[in-house]
């Protein structure tokens, strides 16, 4: 069965390079993947309502540059941070708690340290550890330097004001 996961996952990432949008995955199919083939998580935390997550969708993830950066470096996860599904992760199932008119799911609320600004990015080390969490919209290229930031470990050991001070776009 790892085999299986590995071949598949190698497959399609080679699929991925050729693909016009992003291969969203589920956070646990991100995490089964990363088990077998680890690499950097990006979470895109949004919700159905919300103006600048349809923005960033249509203006941000849909750049040929942005969605060959993210197919090449990262596993893409799609969270609503209003989703109704139960989420278990690291033995904890995570749950829809209702609150007011609208509610939260916990997961999204827990990466986003309890600030439901949406949309809100977030990046995982291979080890699924939290290495960022950034709220708000992101121009493609202002996400571009972020995401060549985090995918090249760059912040191992540069500071984010050295590394974009020196970045020379490629967009």
């Amino acid at each position: 069965m790892k085999k299986l996961v590995v071949i598949l996952s190698l497959f399609s990432s080679f699929f991925l390079f050729s693909q016009k949008k992003i291969n969203w995955l589920s956070f646990s199919e991100a995490m089964a993947l990363n088990k077998e083939n680890p690499k950097p998580i990006l979470i895109d935390i949004y919700t159905d309502w919300c103006g600048y997550c349809k923005k960033m969708d249509v203006q941000t993830y849909s750049n040929k540059k942005i969605i060959k950066v993210i197919h090449k470096n990262f596993y893409a996860v799609k969270l609503d941070g209003e989703a109704k599904r139960d989420i278990l992760y690291k033995e904890h199932t995570f749950t829809y708690q209702k609150k007011g008119r609208r509610g939260y799911h916990e997961l999204p609320a827990i990466l986003m340290n309890g600030k439901l600004s949406y949309p809100t990015t977030i990046f995982l080390s291979e080890k699924e550890e939290l290495l960022q969490r950034i709220p708000g919209y992101l121009d493609a290229k202002t996400f571009e330097k972020i995401l060549v930031y985090f995918s090249n470990k760059n912040y191992v050991n540069n500071d984010w004001e050295s590394f974009e001070k020196n970045y020379k776009s490629k967009m």
